[in-house]
């Protein structure tokens, strides 16, 4: 914990962004102080202050400032008024203004920023919050769990040893005369564990006693549901007798039990279906908390949401404390079901399916999901990956550090099939978010000569693993025709990522069926939109269609773009428009075994914000050869009656059958969840009518649900 030398004289407050219709870079300025939330007048304020507002929160900059209560009214009270900041200050605490909580404001007036969605590299959320020992504010510099025996030593992550605190730059032991469990609990939880456990204290003794400990003055007393040492009560030490800090007593020692994912061993044994998973975070440990009822994944409104019930739903998934509770659909929207509102924990469920909360969500919509960052343990990835060459430390050639011939080298990853999941790994080992670009060629960002040669090849990833030495690659015997240097793999990461998902019940809405003659569909036949055999109908023939609607949202944090400038949009003569993506969209009907019978697929002929959620602007128009996207809270409809929007069933048998829809099919946008891009259908065809019926997306049913739709799960998309 790094917290900032201020005076004793500093209110020592705490920020966040909040309000409706926003991303996650912007927002209403809330100010945590004298243990409640208020807001921040706008009389006098400047882009300077909004500047430090922007740096205290981990963003780069202020891009721009509102007022006149922009993103809601706020409540509580309003802490700032006629703030005179330089933008140089450290923390709004340290602007002049008229003095904390006094102010002549109305929330009518509450002040709202909008920030760069660049952070600052390294930046740590910090709960710095202070503890008052007898008017004495303890800064506590860092916190560390350090190996002692030499069996853990080598180990990562590092799960026991002693609990040192830095004072005055020194690391000091704790005394543990007055150690309880609960403290452990919270350290173990600090460094990304779910709990802790009993240790060999014999041997620490023996240690203890060749080295001298250097003790701590003060005790600390956890009540085991705070989420961070510094929530934790500081006292005074057990004995202020010169030469006998700690008497009787030993250094304090933590064992802690790691997560599934974290644990040096791979752990065995059954592991049934999770009640709660999360979805569209960036790294591991973060995203938007799903949980599971009646077979169906719905999402937690965010009333009430606090960091008490997000530390019961990291430590379920086998994390730590949680570091943030997010609301406001900041990790993007769900879809389905909202199960779960006002929820209240005490901090030692379980799960959070044990804790209170209300079954009535009425009112909450996926504009008010609740969402989590939770602490994991440090397993030192970023410290064998790097950027090299760019522009900003967001962007680069991506140079990895590997053994040779017993000393380790730096060098580049060969380009040959190197996409968005290789990227999006990529990404998340740095801790910078999401791909936005792949790069197969980097002469552009000169990186370390030294650096050039290849050391990796034959990378493919599924795109959920924490590093990249964990995907499939090339042994010892690598083999890159291209080579390193200028041909190096590159990437660029952002902090946030586009989601699209398509609405199913458009899709069983809108089916029906037409007999179409091919003279019309001479379009539609150039852009090998029907099937392979209508090459041989004569003119005056029918071809049979299963028709319907598509309804595509963006779900998520960006807006979707296609990878593709408008300079190398493909233009149709026959349709008179620009393909910004060649395959935008697969359609297929599969037997119920799995086996392919009929296909189609669909250009992005336009991407395009066809409506929005209410409050929000349509950006992307495809007429006059306007930009193509689609807005974050907007989505894109592709209707039933233009061409291509079908599978051509003209030979198909009747029978039962599975319509699939896949959105992105190819990857080429990089998304924050492929799981929700799939969607799949019953589909019964009788020769002369069709049903749709239970339409769902992928990831949206439990296993068992799920497996009531034979050869489904054999024919997931998969990579490439």
């Amino acid at each position: 914990i790094c917290l900032l030398a201020l005076t004793p004289d500093t209110p020592r407050i705490q920020l966040r962004l909040a309000g409706d219709k926003r991303k996650h870079n912007e927002g209403r300025v809330e100010v945590f102080y004298n243990a409640a939330w208020g807001t921040v007048c706008d009389d006098d304020f400047t882009i300077h202050a909004a500047q430090v507002v922007c740096k205290e929160l981990g963003y780069l900059e202020a891009v721009s400032w509102s007022p006149s209560s922009k993103y809601g009214k706020g409540q509580g009270p309003i802490w700032f008024d006629n703030l005179h900041c330089t933008g140089k200050e450290k923390t709004l605490a340290l602007c002049p203004s008229n003095g904390i909580g006094i102010s002549d404001c109305k929330h009518s007036e509450d002040v709202g920023v909008v920030c760069s969605d660049k952070r600052i590299p390294g930046f740590k959320f910090v709960n710095t919050l202070p503890n008052h020992v007898e008017n004495l504010d303890i800064q506590v510099e860092d916190v560390r769990i350090r190996a002692i025996l030499s069996s853990y030593r080598k180990r990562i992550p590092v799960t026991e040893g002693y609990v040192e605190v830095k004072d005055d730059g020194k690391w000091k032991q704790i005394c543990n005369t007055e150690w309880t469990q609960h403290n452990s609990r919270i350290i173990c939880g600090m460094f990304g564990f779910p709990g802790e456990r009993k240790y060999n204290a014999r041997v620490y003794k023996m240690f203890a006693r060749r080295r001298k400990p250097t003790y701590w003055d003060y005790a600390v007393n956890c009540t085991g549901n705070e989420a961070h040492l510094s929530s934790c009560k500081l006292g005074q030490g057990t004995s202020m007798k010169p030469n006998e800090t700690c008497p009787g007593g030993l250094p304090v020692v933590v064992s802690c039990v790691p997560g599934r994912d974290f644990a040096p061993t791979p752990m065995t044994g059954f592991r049934k279906q999770p009640l709660v998973r999360l979805r569209g975070g960036a790294i591991v440990g973060e995203g938007r908390v799903e949980v599971l009822k009646n077979g169906e994944w719905g999402t937690i409104c965010d009333d009430n949401w606090s960091l008490l019930s997000a530390t019961v739903v990291c430590r379920e998934l086998g994390f730590g404390t949680a570091i943030e509770a997010l609301s406001g659909g900041r990790l993007g929207q769900g879809m389905g079901p909202v199960h779960m509102n006002e929820v209240e924990c005490s901090g030692f469920e379980k799960s959070i399916t044990e804790c209170f909360f209300n079954k009535e969500a009425l009112g909450c919509s996926h504009e008010e999901d609740a969402a989590v960052r939770c602490n994991v343990p440090a397993m030192g990835f970023q410290e064998s990956l790097r950027l090299s060459g760019g522009r900003n430390p967001y962007e680069g050639r991506v140079e990895v550090l590997v053994e040779r011939n017993g000393s380790l080298v730096w060098g580049t990853v060969c380009s040959d099939s190197w996409g968005t999941m290789e990227a999006m790994v990529v990404c998340r080992q740095l801790g910078l978010g999401f791909a936005s670009n792949t790069f197969q060629e980097t002469w552009y960002w000169p990186g370390e000569v030294s650096a050039d040669s290849v050391v990796m090849s034959g990378v493919r990833c599924s795109g959920t693993e924490m590093s990249l030495s964990h995907c499939l690659h090339h042994g010892a015997h690598l083999s890159c025709a291209k080579g390193g240097g200028r041909n190096a793999a590159g990437v660029s990461c952002s902090e946030t990522a586009p989601d699209l998902v398509l609405n199913p019940q458009v899709v069983e809405q809108t089916t029906y069926m037409e007999d179409r003659p091919m003279f019309m569909l001479q379009c539609a036949y150039e852009e090998n939109c029907l099937s392979s055999n209508s090459s041989q109908a004569p003119a005056n023939s029918y071809r049979r269609l299963l028709r319907f609607s598509s309804q595509i949202h963006n779900n998520g944090q960006s807006d979707f773009r296609p990878k593709a400038g408008r300079h190398s949009w493909v233009w149709h003569e026959c349709h008179r428009h620009y393909h910004s993506m060649e395959v935008f969209t697969l359609y297929d009907l599969f037997t119920l075994n799995g086996t392919k019978v009929a296909e189609g697929h669909k250009a992005s002929f336009c991407l395009e914000d066809s409506e929005c959620d209410e409050g929000i602007e349509k950006r992307y128009e495809c007429a006059n050869f306007g930009e193509q996207g689609i807005t974050v809270g907007c989505w894109d409809t592709y209707r039933h009656d233009i061409d291509c929007q079908w599978i051509d069933i003209s030979e198909l048998k009747p029978g039962d059958y599975i319509f699939q829809i896949v959105i992105n099919p190819n990857y080429e946008v990089p998304e924050s969840d492929y799981t929700n891009n799939i969607m799949k259908c019953r589909c019964r065809y009788d020769g002369h009518r069709v049903w749709m019926y239970s339409c769902h997306n992928g990831g949206s049913l439990s296993t068992e649900t799920e497996q009531t739709f034979p050869g489904l799960l054999n024919n997931q998309v998969t990579h490439r």
